[in-house]
Parts: structure tokens; C-alpha cells; sequence
């Protein structure tokens, strides 16, 4: 089984020598793999050091540049070029665990649920542990792993490509960045959902200059896409699939990026429905408030 591994990068010179190393040891124990880098425009000397690990290397390795236009552009243009069975991103300042692709290989060779999109298994962070209990083995909605059981660990999806291909991460206004949940959440009302494996497959370490580290500037300098992911994400929403704690969390972001994309308190309220509606019609007045100072 093929398995295509998909990086955006951009300046990151410094940091993907380990991911390809870690490649690299992969290799020795499954080898039908590819490797595409979508180079988002750096500057630095990204594209002299994969050339020469691509004059070197006995596994393919598929360098593409893009004007800077961010990570999930980078993504979407990406996935074109996919030709393995299985693709997941790897994400330029992560690496991979000592065998990580054939356990991969091996879980998806056992795979017998036809309408699973893929197999989510766990990314470990350093410095955070990553317990998870009673959901080995079992498939899950990502929207109900976030909103139902409120799970909180970081985590690697990894997809059947001939599904994940059909799919894009969408963009508004230009922006340059959007939640990837908004397009998994999507994924999961056409599919049964995702085989969780209680397995580390990758390593992360969160940098400075890294999304995780900047999401309140993010926020601010991408709230279109935000705005568009709440409102989905509320209109996911059931008596069943989200606890009350969530529902009330959608509600507030959902105000808030309502008010941080200039919609009127009547333009909130009447794009929600049903109990949706009830709540952000009693929270949109203090929440408009809050966000001001946001």
C-alpha cells in the first residue's frame, strides 16, 4: 500500500532535516512512499536542500513552489499530486515515529469499515501528555471526538486518498488560513467517520512563530473563515452530538467572529436556527460587547 505524506513549508530550512530523517528511518521498514513538499514561497534555502535529497534518495520525493499564499493553499495544491492509497500531512516542524508508516500500512491493510474516511491516530506533543482512554479501535465523527466527548489530544488524521482528494480546505476573502476542522466536519456528514488507533504515529513541537502559538492574532487576521466554520459547526449541531458547555462555546465564537466580520446583530441572529437561534439572540448584545474589547 502506497502512503504519500504532505508538507507545506515555508522558511523552515532549519527544522525539515529532521522530518526527513525521520523519513528516511521510516523507510527501511515500509517503502512504497512519496513525499510531497509544497514550498509556500520561502526564501531561505528550502529548495537547494530538497534538491539534493532528491538526487540522493532511493524513495520519491516531489518538490512544488507557490507564491506565498499560506499553509492550506499550499495543502490543497498538495493533494493534487497525490498518488498513494493513504495521505496525511506531516507538518514541517514534526517528524515521524520510528515505524510509523508501517503501522499505518498494517492498520490499513486490517481496515473492514467501507464508509470510514480514514484512521485518526495521536500526535505526540512534547511537554503534554496524550492518555486517551476507551476509544481504541472505535470509529468516531471528529465533530463528536471535539463537541460530544470532548477529547483533548493532539491529533494526526490520516485519510483514504481517493476520499480526502475529493475535498478542499476553503478559503474566504483571500485569507490565507482556516481551521482544518471546518472541512473534516464536512467529511463527516457523507461518511460513518474515522477508525481511532491508540497509537502515536508523529511527533510535534510547536514553534514561536507556528499557528498554535499566535491562534489570537490568527483569529483576528483570518476571521471569515472562522466566521463560516462556527456557523457550519452550529448547524451540525443536535440534542445528541454536543454537550451543553460546546453548544455554548460555538455560540460565543460564532458571536464573536459575527462582530470581528462586521455582521449586524440582526444578520447573527437570523443565521443560526432553531435552538442556535434562541441562544445567540440572548447572548449577542454582552457578546458584541466583549468581542469590542477583543
Amino acid at each position: 500500500m502506497k502512503i504519500t505524506l504532505v508538507t507545506a513549508t515555508y522558511n523552515r530550512a532549519n527544522l525539515l532535516p529532521r522530518l526527513y530523517d525521520s523519513i528516511r528511518d521510516n523507510y527501511r521498514t515500509h517503502k512504497d512512499i512519496e513525499w510531497i513538499i509544497i514550498d509556500d514561497g520561502s526564501s531561505d534555502n528550502t529548495k537547494e536542500l530538497v534538491s539534493k535529497w532528491i538526487k540522493s534518495e532511493k524513495f520519491d520525493i516531489k518538490y512544488y513552489y507557490q507564491d506565498n499564499a499560506g499553509k492550506m493553499s499550499a495543502i490543497n495544491n498538495g493533494m493534487k499530486y497525490v498518488t498513494g492509497d493513504v495521505v496525511f500531512e506531516v507538518d514541517s516542524d514534526d517528524y515521524l515515529e520510528k515505524e510509523a508508516l508501517k503501522i499505518v500500512n498494517e492498520d490499513y491493510e486490517k481496515l473492514d469499515n467501507k464508509n470510514v474516511y480514514g484512521i485518526l491516530y495521536k500526535t505526540r506533543l512534547i511537554g503534554k501528555d496524550t492518555t486517551v482512554t476507551n476509544m481504541d479501535n472505535k470509529v468516531f465523527k471528529l465533530f463528536e471526538i471535539h463537541n460530544k466527548y470532548e477529547y483533548d489530544f493532539d491529533m494526526k488524521l490520516t485519510f483514504i486518498s481517493d476520499i480526502r482528494k475529493k475535498y478542499e480546505y476553503k478559503l474566504e476573502h483571500n485569507e490565507k488560513f482556516v481551521t482544518e476542522a471546518r472541512t473534516y466536519y464536512k467529511m463527516d456528514q457523507d461518511y460513518d467517520g474515522l477508525l481511532f488507533k491508540d497509537k502515536d504515529i508523529v511527533v510535534a513541537e510547536y514553534q514561536e512563530d507556528g499557528y498554535s502559538n499566535n491562534i489570537k492574532n490568527i483569529f483576528k487576521k483570518y476571521p471569515y473563515g472562522y466566521y463560516e466554520y462556527f456557523k457550519e459547526a452550529l448547524s451540525y449541531c443536535t440534542k445528541d452530538n454536543v454537550t451543553r458547555k460546546r453548544r455554548l462555546y460555538l455560540v460565543k465564537q460564532y458571536i464573536l467572529f459575527s462582530y470581528l466580520t462586521k455582521k449586524s446583530k440582526k444578520d447573527c441572529i437570523n443565521n443560526v436556527s432553531g435552538y442556535n437561534k434562541k441562544l445567540v439572540r440572548l447572548l449577542v448584545i454582552p457578546g458584541y460587547i466583549k468581542s469590542k474589547r477583543f
